[in-house]
C-alpha cells in the first residue's frame, strides 16, 4: 500500500511517499524543480524485487525550506533514512536526483549500488564540456540559454529563486563528473540518447556538442573506474516518464548484479 508521509527528524521536515515492496530499500530523488510525483509510474515497477521509497527535496514539493548546499540536502536524505529505518538503501536519482546520488555514494562507500539516471553536468557548462564547436559559438549560445533557463525558473514556485541561484551556482551542478570520480561502491550511469524535447531549434547544435562531450568523459569515467557502468539508453532525458519500463529494468538488473557480486 502506498502511503504518505513526513519525516521530521532532520533539519527541515521532508515528505515521502512508501511505496511498500518487499526487498532491499530504494529511495528514489526526483530532478530540480520536480517532486516525488515524478516517480509514480516508475516505481511500482521496482517493488516486487524491493521496499522503495520516493521523497521530496528540501525547497521542492511538499518538504521543508532551507539553504541549499549538498551536505544539508545529504543530510535530509539520511534523516529520512533512518526516520523510515531503511538499512543502507541503494539511491536512484534522476537529473539533480543523480548527482545527490553519487555524492551519496562518494559520502557511504558502503551504499550497495547508487544509480543516475542523465544527472551528470548542467548544459550551461563550460566550453570545453562540448566538442566540435568553436568557443566563442558555445559563449554566445550559453548566454543565451542561461537568459532562457533564467525565465523558465523565475516563474516556478517551488524551488524558489535562492534554491535555483544556488544551484545555478555551485560547480558540482555545473559538473559532477569529478564528484563520479570519488564514488566508490557500484555505481550505474545513465545517459539520454536523445536531446531535451521542446528546446529551441537554435540549440540544436550546441546540444548535440554537449551530448558528444558527455559520452566522452563518461566513457572515460567508466574505463578509470571499475565500479562505474556507464550505458545510455534511447531516450530524452525525461527517461523515467517516457520510459519508464526500459529504465526499471536498466535499474534492476543493476542492483540485483551489484547484490550478487558483494
Amino acid at each position: 500500500m502506498v502511503a504518505d508521509l513526513v519525516v521530521r527528524g532532520g533539519a527541515v521536515p521532508i515528505r515521502v511517499r512508501d511505496h511498500d515492496g518487499e526487498g532491499a530499500p530504494v529511495v528514489l530523488l526526483h530532478g530540480a524543480g520536480g517532486d516525488l510525483t515524478a516517480w509514480d509510474a516508475f516505481a511500482p515497477l521496482l517493488t516486487h524485487a524491493h521496499r522503495v521509497v520516493a521523497m521530496d527535496l528540501r525547497g521542492h514539493g511538499e518538504s521543508g525550506d532551507g539553504p541549499w548546499n549538498w551536505d544539508a540536502v545529504l543530510d535530509d536524505i539520511a534523516a529520512a533514512v533512518d526516520g523510515l529505518g531503511l538499512e543502507n538503501p541503494h539511491v536512484v536519482g534522476h537529473s539533480l536526483g543523480g548527482m545527490l546520488a553519487g555524492m551519496w555514494g562518494r559520502r557511504r562507500p558502503g551504499c550497495p549500488a547508487v544509480v543516475s539516471l542523465d544527472g551528470h553536468r548542467s548544459s550551461v557548462t563550460e566550453p570545453r564540456h562540448y566538442l566540435g564547436l568553436p568557443e566563442e559559438q558555445v559563449h554566445l549560445q550559453l548566454e543565451r540559454l542561461n537568459a532562457l533557463f533564467s525565465a523558465q525558473s523565475s516563474s516556478l514556485r517551488r524551488p524558489g529563486p535562492e534554491v535555483a541561484s544556488a544551484l545555478r551556482e555551485a560547480p558540482e551542478f555545473a559538473d559532477c563528473i569529478p564528484v563520479f570520480e570519488q564514488v566508490g561502491c557500484p555505481f550505474l550511469v545513465v545517459l539520454a540518447g536523445r536531446e531535451l524535447p521542446g528546446l529551441p531549434a537554435e540549440f540544436a547544435e550546441l546540444m548535440a556538442g554537449y551530448r558528444a562531450g558527455l559520452r566522452r568523459d563518461l566513457a572515460a569515467l567508466g574505463e578509470r573506474r571499475p565500479n562505474v557502468r556507464v550505458t545510455e539508453v534511447e531516450a530524452g532525458h525525461g527517461m523515467v516518464a517516457e520510459h519508464p519500463e526500459a529504465v526499471a529494468e536498466l535499474v534492476l538488473d543493476f542492483l540485483a548484479a551489484s547484490a550478487l557480486a558483494r
